[in-house]
C-alpha cells in the first residue's frame, strides 16, 4: 500500500530531493533533438532570396551612414532658430536633425538585423556538443585555426561576394558618422572655451529680441536669459551658433542684503543684479530653471544645483565648480553693460582648465 503523502512505500522514509543513491542509469540523457532542415538549406530559390535580404540590409546600412554625413554636411542652418518672423533657420535644424538621427539609425540597424538574418536563414543550424579545452600546443593550434576555417566556410562568406562586400561597406561606413560627433566636441586643446564675446561696454541684451536691458528693468526676483550686443553681427559661418552657447547667460535680481559676496567681486553687480553663466559646469547642458524663494538655480539634466545667493555655490549634484560670474556694470545711457569677460573658462571641467584659469588670470591682472 502507497503512502501518497511522500510518495514512498509504505514504511519508507526518505527525501526525494536526495541524489546521493542516484546512479549513472538514472537519468539517461536524451540527446540532441531531430534536425528540422530550413528552406534555405534544401531549396536554392530561398537561399538566393534570403541572400539577396541580407544584401539589401547592409545596402540600407550604407545609405543610412551616407544620409548622415549629408546632414551634416549639405544642411547649413543659417540665423536665428529661435526668430519669430522667419522659420527658414528652423526647419532646416529640423531636416538637420532627421538626417543625422535616421542617419545613425538605419546605419545601425541595417548591420544589426542583417547579421541576425543572415545567421538565421544562410549560415548552417545544425546541432551540436563540444567540450571546451585550452589551447596550448601546436597541434591544438592548428586544430583552432581549423576551426575557424570550417566557420567561415559553413557562414558561406567566401562564397557569397554580394553579402561579403556589403558588410565590408557597413562596417567601414557605420563608424565614421561617430568620428563626425567627436568633432563637434570641440578642439582637443579646448582654448575656445577661455573666452567669450563678452568684453568692456557690451550691453546685454534679451534673448532672443536683441533689446538691451536697462538696470531699472530688472525687478526684485525676475530673471532674464541675456547675450551680448555684439554676438548679432555674427554670421553661421562665423560661428555664430558656437559664440551664442558660450556666452549665454541668466541676470536675476537679488536683495543685496540676502547675498554672500565676496571682498575681490563687490563691483561684480549693480544693486542686486547678478549675472551668471548659463552653462553648467558638469557637462555643459543650459541651466533653465530658477527657484526664486530658495534662491537656487537647477540644472534640468543631472539635477546640479547652484545657490545664487553665495555666488552660485554647488549645493547639489555633480557639478564641482560654481558657475562662472559675469561683471557687469550701468553705462551712462541705464542700460547693462559688461565690465569685462569671464575671469574663468565657462562650461565644464577638462584636462588643461587650470593652466587656462592661471593663464586667464594674468591676462586680468594685466
Amino acid at each position: 500500500m502507497a503512502d501518497h503523502r511522500d510518495g514512498l512505500p509504505q514504511g519508507k522514509t526518505g527525501n526525494l530531493l536526495d541524489r546521493s543513491a542516484a546512479t549513472p542509469d538514472t537519468f539517461q540523457d536524451p540527446g540532441l533533438p531531430p534536425h528540422r532542415p530550413r528552406s534555405t538549406d534544401v531549396a536554392p530559390g530561398p537561399a538566393k532570396r534570403a541572400e539577396r535580404q541580407v544584401a539589401l540590409l547592409f545596402a540600407v546600412s550604407i545609405i543610412g551612414s551616407i544620409l548622415f554625413f549629408v546632414g551634416y554636411f549639405g544642411v547649413r542652418v543659417d540665423g536665428d532658430i529661435y526668430a519669430v518672423t522667419d522659420n527658414a533657420p528652423t526647419a532646416a535644424l529640423r531636416l538637420q536633425n532627421l538626417l543625422l538621427g535616421g542617419g545613425i539609425a538605419l546605419g545601425m540597424l541595417g548591420i544589426g538585423v542583417g547579421v541576425v538574418h543572415w545567421a538565421r536563414t544562410l549560415m548552417p543550424d545544425h546541432e551540436l556538443v563540444e567540450e571546451r579545452h585550452d589551447v596550448v600546443t601546436e597541434a591544438q593550434r592548428a586544430d583552432a585555426e581549423q576551426i575557424v576555417d570550417t566557420i567561415l566556410d559553413e557562414s558561406g562568406i567566401k562564397r557569397r561576394p554580394l553579402i561579403r562586400n556589403t558588410l565590408i561597406g557597413a562596417a567601414v561606413i557605420a563608424p565614421l558618422p561617430f568620428v563626425g560627433l567627436l568633432r563637434d566636441l570641440g578642439p582637443l586643446n579646448l582654448t575656445p572655451l577661455r573666452h567669450t564675446l563678452w568684453e568692456e561696454g557690451v550691453r546685454l541684451v534679451r534673448d532672443p529680441s536683441g533689446t538691451p536691458i536697462m538696470a531699472s528693468d530688472v525687478t526684485l526676483g525676475s530673471t532674464f536669459h541675456v547675450l551680448p550686443e555684439n554676438l548679432s553681427g555674427l554670421s553661421h559661418d562665423e560661428g555664430y551658433l558656437d559664440e551664442k552657447a558660450k556666452a549665454v547667460v541668466l541676470l536675476m535680481r537679488l536683495d543685496p542684503d540676502t547675498v554672500n559676496v565676496s571682498p575681490e567681486r563687490e563691483d561684480w553687480n549693480v544693486d542686486g543684479i547678478f549675472a551668471y553663466s548659463k552653462v553648467c559646469t558638469h557637462v555643459g547642458c543650459p541651466i533653465a530653471l530658477y527657484e526664486q524663494h530658495t534662491h537656487h538655480l537647477l540644472c534640468p539634466c543631472h539635477q546640479s544645483t547652484f545657490d545664487l545667493a553665495d555666488e552660485c555655490r554647488v549645493i547639489f549634484g555633480p557639478a564641482s565648480r560654481p558657475l562662472p560670474q559675469l561683471p557687469i556694470s550701468v553705462d551712462a545711457d541705464g542700460y547693462l553693460v559688461a565690465r569685462s569677460d569671464f575671469h574663468e573658462p565657462v562650461g565644464p571641467s577638462y584636462s588643461q582648465r587650470i593652466i587656462a584659469v592661471n593663464e586667464m588670470a594674468e591676462e586680468n591682472a594685466n
